[in-house]
């Protein structure tokens, strides 16, 4: 579900008096963790920074790890892992040693899909809607990023990216918004118990993402629709775990189903700007060297 802006929001103006606030960021290596933990203390927050490999060790099947970091925290970027079995434990664990806001990163169609694929993310907000606390979700569209930082951008460098998607449009959101939301999120009233929708502005073709980015690149690169069990072979032969190439087919299926295809407003709600577009980000990463 998205909301409706935020007319009814809290004056703001005390936000300078928080700074004794401890946010744990958990995933802070990945993809939005590492851009929204310099945003927190660039606003003078004191933030954990949690991953396997970060500053300060948490793993998910590693019990050992989980009071240390939640000691002393009082808002939590939750990040759910793919197995959705620990989620439970960890919410309840949390909110018993006093961290009383969560937010969670989850995708746009988890309300449809449920556990189905992905179910970490599904587990996740039904664990903090249950745990009595303040908890707001951020359902995110695709990332921008997906394009030059993982899943798609191996296949793009090297000339071919297929995918069992078809012709359905997806408006890609930009990771820089979704790490403005999450910190906003974190730092201000006036969002509990919502649910907000983030997408970019505008909704294209996977073969129009790739034409924009070789254009950008000077680089030849070309997408390629497959069918799902085509696909689901081609994961295969790369040696991709066969649970894994399955979870990857069923969400690609889904995502061809015109889920994720609708533009959304949250970006808008929370920050009060429109979302940044999908070709701002091309020529950004191309300038940067992303696809050099």
């Amino acid at each position: 579900m998205t909301t409706t802006p935020h007319s009814d929001r809290t004056d703001h103006s005390d936000r300078t008096d928080r700074t004794d606030r401890l946010f744990l960021v958990l995933g802070a290596t990945g993809k939005t963790g590492r851009r929204v933990v310099p945003r927190l203390r660039a606003a003078g927050h004191t933030v954990r920074a949690a991953s396997r490999s970060g500053e300060t060790r948490f793993d998910w099947h590693d019990r050992t790890t989980w009071a240390p970091v939640l000691a002393g925290v009082t808002g939590l970027y939750l990040i759910a892992p793919e197995d959705p079995e620990p989620v439970d434990d960890f919410v309840a664990q949390a909110a018993a040693a006093g961290v009383r806001r969560f937010v969670v990163l989850s995708g746009r169609g988890a309300d449809v899909s449920g556990e189905s694929f992905l179910p970490g993310m599904a587990r996740a907000e039904r664990a903090v809607a249950d745990a009595g606390v303040d908890w707001t979700v951020v359902r995110a569209n695709n990332f921008a990023q997906n394009f030059s930082e993982d899943f798609f951008h191996a296949p793009l460098l090297g000339g071919r990216l297929a995918l069992p998607v078809g012709d359905t449009v997806e408006p890609f959101v930009d990771v820089e918004d979704i790490a403005d939301v999450v910190v906003a999120l974190l730092t201000e009233d006036g969002h509990t118990h919502r649910v907000y929708e983030l997408s970019g502005p505008r909704a294209l073709t996977y073969g129009a993402a790739v034409a924009e980015i070789a254009e950008a690149s000077g680089r030849p690169m070309r997408f390629e629709a497959i069918s799902p069990e085509q696909f689901l072979a081609e994961l295969t032969a790369d040696g991709v775990p066969a649970a894994a190439a399955q979870e990857f087919t069923d969400l690609f299926t889904f995502v061809a189903e015109g889920h994720l295809s609708s533009l959304a407003t949250g970006v808008r709600d929370v920050l009060g700007r429109e979302p940044k577009d999908f070709g701002a980000y091309v020529k950004s990463a191309a300038a940067a060297g992303a696809w050099g």
